[in-house]
């Protein structure tokens, strides 16, 4: 299988995508492409990599949401794969309103186990496809950031970017 890489400079940093036939397979804010690939199910992960300069409308939706317009980027097509639990919490996360985070508690009500927080924490963790499934969006009951893979710098500017 043959991706498409590409990096894209943002406000928070360098930004690289992954994707296959128009689905990013893993996103983040790195230069580094090698981080990026540890997150791809290992019957997804590409064999080769080709770097672009553009990626149609997944590069459109990464300018619009530093433009102020973070809806398009929950219209790309993410392209991962896990066991039912987590997979239906990526799905519920991409239905996060922008400026409205929740708290993992109430992600795991909106991933349909309540009890499960642990495993919506871990949907986060496992996420590759970074401000496409907007793990950003969760944040600890008491209202702190909690973790986030690519710093609590960038989580907190994303943030504050759909708060308005």
């Amino acid at each position: 299988m043959k991706a498409q890489l590409l990096t894209m400079p943002t406000p928070d940093g360098p930004f690289t995508i992954l994707a296959r036939e128009g689905a990013v397979l893993a996103s983040g804010w790195t230069a580094e492409p090698g981080e990026l690939t540890g997150q791809i199910h290992p019957a997804l992960r590409p064999s080769e990599v080709e770097a672009v300069t553009d990626l149609g409308p997944i590069s459109l939706a990464v300018e619009a949401f530093y433009l102020g317009d973070p809806g398009p980027a929950m219209s790309v097509a993410v392209l991962q794969r896990s066991g039912p639990f987590r997979s239906h919490a990526w799905d519920m996360l991409r239905t996060v309103r922008p400026g409205f985070p929740v708290t993992y508690t109430e992600y795991a009500e909106l991933s349909g186990n309540p009890k499960a927080v642990r495993a919506a924490a871990s949907a986060c963790a496992f996420n590759a496809a970074a401000l496409f499934v907007p793990c950003h969006r969760v944040i600890r009951t008491d209202g702190t950031l909690g973790g986030f893979r690519w710093g609590l710098a960038i989580k907190k500017s994303l943030l504050d970017r759909e708060a308005g």
